[in-house]
């Protein structure tokens, strides 16, 4: 087939230091409390800054003149997207930097909005339960109540070699 590496594009790096994989980013490190080190995966700086910089650019292009839902129509499907795939990895503070950052993010949008008013009247009108921003029809996507898993095993049942009467 003729495949080969190129060593341009090659980089061999330590696993101490790390290496950045289609926006994960693996690296050892030692856990806390033991002398024990792990592999951790965890989503990449690229990819944190790439996912705010598309929420800046959706709440900045989005015109002040359309309702809220117009704007969390646009935002929710990209953040349960980025939330989906980084899912498996250690993300959940990177979750919750995330929803800190779409939350000020929708604040300011709604202050453009309704520039005279205060926020006291902004959370009277559009957050439904606290302080989360929310329409009639949807809310805000948060990506810090997506909970990370780890991969399951999903291979065929062993069979078992004894035979089962009944």
């Amino acid at each position: 087939m003729g495949l080969r590496l190129s060593p341009e594009k090659t980089l061999i790096t330590h696993i101490d230091e790390g290496l950045d994989f289609l926006g994960w980013r693996i690296q050892r490190h030692r856990k806390r409390g033991t002398s024990k080190q792990y592999v951790y995966t965890y989503p990449a700086r690229k990819s944190v800054k790439a996912v705010t910089r598309k929420v800046k650019t959706l709440c900045r292009r989005m015109d002040t003149s359309q309702p809220l839902d117009a704007l969390l129509r646009q935002l929710n499907p990209a953040l349960k997207g980025w939330c989906m795939y980084f899912r498996p990895g250690v993300s959940s503070a990177v979750f919750g930097y995330l929803s800190y950052y779409t939350w000020l993010r929708v604040g300011r949008w709604m202050c453009r909005k309704h520039h005279r008013s205060g926020w006291k009247d902004l959370r009277r009108r559009y957050c439904a339960d606290g302080w989360w921003p929310a329409s009639e029809e949807r809310s805000l996507f948060n990506p810090a109540k997506v909970s990370t898993t780890r991969y399951r095993y999903r291979g065929a049942v062993i069979p078992t070699p004894w035979p089962t009467t009944g």
